[in-house]
């Protein structure tokens, strides 16, 4: 059973976060509800370090500094909160700066409300969730290209394995017994190793290439 969702919006088109106000509280059974939400995107940190939600949902065109930094500037300073970056379009391009710059899924605006509450869930559970089509494209270029043979000892293998399950580094600090600091630094020389910049690609080159 799942606890109650606190969502903050962080999204410049008033109309789609009133939107979403009203319809998730109702497609949840109450269970999610709309705890805040700003138009401008260079306080979206503040508020999120306020108000204290589960997830937050950043719309990625918005004007300066935009959604991207704002992503960026929530995980800094909130890293245990869930980001899902939203936008009208599935440009792959944006979206992967987005997943990069700290969130954890994607999604379309079209998006029906009464769809969107499974996808945050699985969020909330530490999947990296993004639509099929927009997975392709992003893993086109890791497809394609030859995988390079990587040798990881024992540990970095389990490493990678709780990384492409979508553990947090919280949770993976206790599966591996040390602090979230020494995940941090663990992860930051497996990323180096696979010469990838991020979990996500990480995870797509362990799958493409048959590291797991």
């Amino acid at each position: 059973m799942h606890r109650d969702i606190r969502i903050v919006v962080v999204d410049d088109h008033t109309l789609f976060a009133r939107g979403l106000e009203l319809l998730l509280p109702d497609v949840s059974g109450g269970r999610a509800s709309v705890v805040a939400a700003t138009s401008d995107a260079a306080s979206a940190a503040g508020l999120v370090a306020r108000a204290v939600p589960d997830l937050v949902l950043v719309d990625l065109h918005m004007p300066p500094p935009g959604g991207i930094r704002a992503i960026a500037a929530i995980q800094r300073s909130a890293p245990r909160t869930r980001i899902v970056a939203m936008s009208g379009d599935e440009d792959p391009a944006v979206a992967l700066e987005a997943l990069r710059a700290g969130a954890e899924a994607f999604l379309p605006k079209s998006s029906n409300p009464a769809e969107l509450l499974q996808p945050l869930l699985a969020v909330l559970d530490g999947w990296a969730v993004v639509p099929p089509a927009l997975l392709a494209d992003l893993l086109a270029p890791a497809r394609a290209a030859k995988p390079v043979p990587v040798q990881l000892a024992t540990d970095e293998r389990t490493l990678l394995q709780l990384i492409s399950g979508g553990a947090t580094t919280t949770e993976i600090a206790v599966a591996l017994h040390v602090s979230e600091r020494t995940v941090k630094r663990l992860t930051a020389t497996l990323l180096r190793k696979l010469r990838v910049t991020s979990r996500t690609e990480a995870a797509a080159l362990a799958g493409s290439a048959g590291m797991l």
